[in-house]
């Protein structure tokens, strides 16, 4: 099975293209210009896009200028929502980097999240496609109220149900908005199964990421956020590592159930190889 990277290498030219979108809008006062740059270019996974390119290819889709300007909004969104993230958590470090809260001030640092969001609207005008628009907009709303829910919901234990729902809100919406935005510039490919895809494997990433939170930093636990493991045990110093693998594997298996209808080519196959990897 390949690594992420071998994956990732497969579709590596079209990522570049988004990569260079990423700052091709960028128009900022100095020393805020070089900085946004060196953050976009920063090495990242680029996840979201990759996910997207992998489906349009496994489904015979020719990739046009109105795919990667849909991604590259995407990957703008994202990347604001990490730069208000670390306001919120008052970070010093992202990718190596300073962050520009750190490097400026919040003040500053919420401004250029609100510049970059502003970038991607601009992406999304060009393709003049209203469905898509409204997707973004419920989209950037969902994101938001999984915020304001983490917020009231400090230092309380939630619900599967309600942890769930902050997963697709705050992580799975975002790869959801990807697929699903794709299907509606590519009417070949089926809209309800991009969305249910991109849903399920943005669930299990978030839950994976839960899961390497309480067994390196167990930051979550320390702010007051307690996700899948302790909800599974209700009790905060044993948290259930092995239920919630068995959470994360049941949304790994629900995933590549949406890849059945999609034909058997090297591409299907990487996103069956990138979903595994994110099972335990």
């Amino acid at each position: 099975m390949r690594n992420y990277q071998q994956i990732f290498d497969t579709v590596k030219s079209d990522i570049d293209i988004i990569i260079n979108n990423l700052t091709a809008k960028l128009n900022l006062q100095e020393p805020l210009q070089t900085k946004v740059k060196v953050f976009l270019n920063a090495p990242a996974k680029r996840i979201r896009p990759l996910l997207a390119i992998l489906y349009l290819k496994a489904a015979g889709v020719h990739l046009q200028e109105k795919h990667y300007k849909l991604l590259t909004a995407v990957e703008l969104v994202h990347n604001a929502s990490l730069i208000h993230d670390d306001v919120i958590d008052e970070a010093d470090v992202r990718r190596n980097q300073t962050t520009l809260n750190r490097s400026f001030n919040t003040k500053l640092a919420v401004i250029a999240g609100d510049y970059l969001l502003s970038c991607a609207m601009d992406f999304l005008q060009e393709i003049n496609n209203q469905q898509i628009l409204s997707n973004f907009i419920q989209t950037l709303s969902a994101m938001c109220k999984g915020e304001i829910h983490q917020y009231f919901s400090t230092n309380k234990i939630p619900s599967l149900e309600d942890y769930i729902t902050k997963c697709e809100q705050k992580t799975a919406r975002l790869f959801m908005t990807a697929l699903e935005c794709s299907a509606v510039l590519s009417p070949e490919i089926s809209r309800t199964d991009a969305l249910l895809f991109a849903r399920n494997f943005g669930i299990a990433f978030q839950i994976k990421d839960d899961l390497t939170n309480i067994l390196t930093t167990k930051s979550d636990i320390k702010s007051g956020i307690y996700t899948a493991p302790v909800i599974l045990s209700a009790d905060s110093d044993n948290p259930a590592i092995e239920k919630t693998y068995d959470l994360l594997n049941n949304y790994i298996d629900n995933t590549k159930k949406y890849l059945n209808n999609l034909e058997n080519n090297d591409y299907k196959k990487a996103l069956e190889e990138l979903t595994e990897l994110y099972r335990k």
